[in-house]
């Protein structure tokens, strides 16, 4: 897949993303997210982080705060006091930007709007998910090297063969993880509620690590 047809992929994330977002009542918007930092506002805060603030900016933020997770959610929590409405609208005018964060690729992106949007998705109760295509580029992305850098811990995946069940994908080798390519990188990326959502020797293995 080459960089064009990943920013096709998200840029229909990112106005998933808004639909999804612009459909929530008040007291959705407050409502804890799969991430233990963030709210559903924070989350959709975060995602309009890359078009309110400039790489130079957040790197100097990181150096000031003491790193880049820490000034990531300073700054969530500064952009999510924007009104919903208008968050909702930078996200959705920037659809189809092409930013790409330094190191990473630009299925970085794509990974961070996947998996966020189910990680305010799946505790509302609401089905709203990325497409397959765009599952299957994730995974793809989360197996690889690049992705240790602030997507998955290392050494989290080692010793174990992943499977989707619902997609032609697999990857690794080992004691066997298998599930939806949804929960499979949900819990790649530490989400341990995705664990009772997968099968396989691996499972156990899986949980017993840090996140």
């Amino acid at each position: 897949m080459d960089s064009s047809e990943v920013f096709a992929l998200v840029a229909a994330e990112r106005r998933r993303a808004a639909d999804m977002f612009e459909g929530l009542r008040e007291e959705q918007w407050a409502a804890q997210s799969l991430c233990t930092e963030w709210t559903v506002r924070d989350i959709a805060a975060h995602l309009i982080g890359p078009f309110c603030i400039s790489v130079p900016r957040f790197l100097a933020g990181a150096v000031l705060s003491g790193g880049f997770h820490t000034y990531s959610v300073k700054a969530t929590r500064r952009l999510a006091q924007r009104p919903v409405s208008e968050i909702v609208a930078v996200l959705r005018a920037n659809a189809e930007r092409t930013f790409v964060p330094p190191g990473t690729g630009p299925v970085a992106p794509l990974t961070d709007l996947a998996v966020h949007t189910r990680d305010v998705a799946r505790p509302l109760g609401l089905a709203t998910t990325a497409s397959p295509g765009a599952w299957r580029a994730v995974l793809d992305f989360l197996v690889s090297a690049r992705a240790s850098r602030g997507f998955v811990r290392r050494g989290r995946l080692e010793g174990l063969r992943w499977r989707a069940t619902d997609l032609d994908w697999s990857s690794g080798a080992g004691r066997e993880v298998a599930g939806p390519a949804e929960a499979l990188a949900l819990a790649m990326t530490g989400r341990a509620v995705a664990l009772a959502d997968l099968s396989g020797d691996g499972v156990p293995v899986l949980g017993g690590r840090p996140a």
